[in-house]
């Protein structure tokens, strides 16, 4: 299968395949899955980045300090974009992204906000698997379940704001599905500019691995710690290894 075949399949999968599963659980009033889903989907964003981005992308570039630089500069990039949205949705001490009220509707602004928000967070991931694929069949795989694995909860949470917002289950899915098909346009897209512009590749590995890191690190695993229990962080860390097991794994039959 070609490189461009590799990178539409993977973001069709990304993109849709995360919201058709995100409705199944959202729909069916199982988000109290959702943390295992989480605890899951750290271990795999982690076992992508260390197991097999990085070890590319400094295997891609004549400078190591170069790519370490830009894990940083990403790191913080991606620390403004999310202050950036919280003040959008946050005022005095009123949040409207954390304190939704299930009773009242607010006649689709919130809703409105989200997609617009996850359709160009899609479109980036597109341009991602993208460059992961041009770097390698193996990392592009990883990257591409790294992505599938973090989607999901977050597609979950982005249904049901929309339910809140006053949106049917159909729209809602609907809704969804369009916002995905962001991530195919930017694969495809990436997949004809980085032709000519290889030199970009392990800069945008590097992005990759900030945006997981960041994800991972600052947005999932500090939810987990609301669940201290004996019992539950045993079931976390189990979910964690078994998402890096997973990476370790595909990253073992591609070769």
């Amino acid at each position: 299968m070609s490189v461009l075949a590799w990178i539409i399949v993977a973001s069709l999968a990304g993109g849709v395949l995360s919201v058709v599963a995100a409705a199944a659980f959202a729909f069916s009033a199982r988000a109290a899955h959702v943390p295992v889903l989480i605890s899951y989907a750290v271990g795999a964003l982690l076992g992508a980045v260390f197991l097999d981005i990085l070890p590319e992308a400094f295997a891609m570039t004549d400078s190591i300090e170069r790519i370490a630089g830009t894990i940083l500069v990403g790191i913080l990039l991606f620390f403004v974009l999310e202050k950036l949205v919280l003040w959008r949705h946050c005022h005095e001490e009123q949040c409207e992204a954390h304190e939704a009220q299930p009773a009242q509707h607010d006649h689709g602004r919130s809703g409105m906000t989200i997609m617009i928000g996850d359709t160009f967070h899609n479109f980036v991931d597109g341009i991602l698997i993208a460059a992961a694929f041009l770097a390698d069949v193996q990392v592009g795989l990883v990257t591409a379940i790294a992505i599938i694995a973090h989607e999901v909860p977050q597609e979950v949470g982005d249904f049901l704001v929309l339910l809140h917002s006053g949106y049917s289950k159909r729209y809602a899915l609907v809704f969804n599905v369009l916002s995905s098909l962001a991530m195919m346009v930017g694969g495809v897209l990436a997949y004809f500019a980085l032709q000519t512009m290889q030199q970009w590749i392990p800069p945008l590995l590097a992005l990759a691995a900030a945006s997981m890191l960041y994800v991972s690190v600052a947005d999932l695993i500090p939810g987990l710690h609301r669940r201290p229990e004996i019992h539950a962080t045993v079931e976390q860390v189990v979910l964690i290894a078994a998402g890096i097991a997973t990476i370790w794994g595909v990253g073992t039959l591609a070769h």
